[in-house]
């Protein structure tokens, strides 16, 4: 298993980061948020989760173990996969999920794309026990959030999108619906965070169906 990669950012693209490690370019796939807070050219330490199929070995990154150790949990319920626990991720937070399973949130497990109601009440069902109790305050910021990002937040958000299964047209609608959230972040000095404008994003095309 590789627990963790070290060393500087390579290369960005919305939905993965190159790490150098021993002269090897190792390719992560990561959420947004976790994106959001690297920069090309920075050392960065990423827990890693190592996805073995006879075809591939995928290499998952976050920005912490306890963010790894909620991807690997999640996989653990029948019907989730590694694509399906990282979108879980980019659209809440570790002690989110484990906020909303404890409470039997249905809304916020189907704020998800691929998550129904009957999936989100058969995962309520397998998850309550295996995920624990919150260990942060509700409201408290994720690691990471609002550290300055390499990709626009437009690109990451779009791609970010796109990934979750929206069609690239529902996607710019998304993105111009959330722009002048972002926009009022800028402009008053701050960094816009590609995990809240993703979670906006998501609700107004929930919306929208």
């Amino acid at each position: 298993m590789i627990a963790f990669v070290s060393g500087p950012v390579a290369a960005l693209a919305p939905d993965t980061a190159v790490v150098q490690v021993g002269g090897i370019g190792m390719a992560v796939l990561c959420t947004p948020n976790t994106l959001s807070g690297l920069r090309i050219g920075q050392e960065a330490k990423l827990a890693t989760s190592l996805v073995v199929r006879e075809d591939s070995l995928t290499l998952y990154g976050f920005a912490d173990d306890d963010e790894r150790q909620v991807f690997e949990l999640l996989q653990t319920a029948s019907g989730v996969g590694p694509r399906l626990a990282q979108a879980m991720l980019a659209v809440h937070s570790p002690d989110a999920l484990r906020r909303a399973v404890s409470t039997g949130d249905e809304k916020a497990l189907t704020a998800v794309p691929g998550i129904g109601k009957k999936g989100a009440q058969k995962l309520l069902l397998e998850l309550k026990d295996r995920l624990g109790e919150p260990v942060a305050p509700a409201g408290a910021a994720r690691p990471g959030a609002g550290a300055p990002g390499a990709v626009g937040w437009r690109e990451q958000l779009h791609a970010a999108l796109v990934g979750l299964g929206y069609a690239a047209r529902e996607a710019d609608e998304a993105v111009t619906t959330v722009a002048p959230q972002a926009e009022a972040t800028v402009a008053a000095g701050g960094v816009p965070q590609v995990g809240q404008l993703l979670r906006a994003a998501l609700q107004t095309l929930n919306r929208a169906r």
